[in-house]
């Protein structure tokens, strides 16, 4: 890993890597026995392969007119009790977040021919969880989360960057408070499911589902 201009390039051959993922497939002999272990333990490995930001995921919703709606988000944290992220909560995603309850994430992994599906219940975390997720956050984001008032119409970038500034200056010399409008999600699913492509589209799918509070899994056709 080398950093040219302020940026860090990875190089990534990933085509062995590849290759031994599609040639060993997955079974229900190589699932934990639960989808959160078994989604660290592929995270680890997605990890350890090179990836930038190997936490990007896609949320997506459905608004109140009944339209899909889908964007990247970071996944900031996941336990037993389902996967979290951050957002303003006056966001089109948290408007339909909190309007239906429900939500479905997407974890990505092309290059290792890897893909999660998450359909689960989205709840909003306490402000005590949202607070201590906050102070970690470096200083210019907390200012930015002040500064933008997230899927509104703005005239133009100057209009951002004067809110950033006044931002700035509000909050000079001492610690940024978390904003009211601004917090987290948990989404606790009830599917789970882990993809590994496989030769000839003889796709490997293992779905994890929630069956009378247990997990249970199943083998989906490809």
């Amino acid at each position: 890993m080398v950093r040219v201009g302020g940026w860090l390039t990875v190089g990534m051959d990933l085509s062995m890597v590849r290759e031994a993922y599609e040639t060993a497939g997955l079974d229900f002999g190589d699932l934990a026995e639960d989808p959160f272990t078994q989604f660290q333990w592929w995270f680890s490995e997605v990890e350890a392969a090179g990836y930038w930001e190997p936490n990007a995921m896609v949320l997506s919703t459905v608004g109140a007119d009944g339209w899909p709606s889908a964007r990247n988000v970071l996944l900031k944290r996941i336990n037993a009790d389902g996967f979290v992220l951050f957002t303003n909560y006056t966001s089109d995603k948290a408007v339909e977040l909190d309007t239906s309850g429900r939500a479905s994430l997407t974890f990505s992994w092309a290059e290792l021919r890897r893909q999660v599906r998450v359909v689960g219940v989205a709840e909003r975390l306490s402000d005590e969880e949202s607070d201590g997720y906050w102070a970690t956050r470096p200083r210019g984001s907390q200012l930015g989360a002040w500064a933008s008032d997230q899927s509104t119409v703005v005239p133009d970038r100057a209009t951002l960057e004067t809110a950033f500034t006044n931002a700035e200056k509000r909050w000079t010399g001492r610690d940024v408070d978390r904003p009211d409008h601004w917090g987290g999600y948990r989404i606790c699913p009830h599917r789970v499911e882990f993809w590994q492509g496989r030769p000839d589209r003889l796709h490997d799918r293992l779905c994890y589902y929630l069956d009378d509070g247990a997990w249970s899994v199943e083998r989906r056709s490809p």
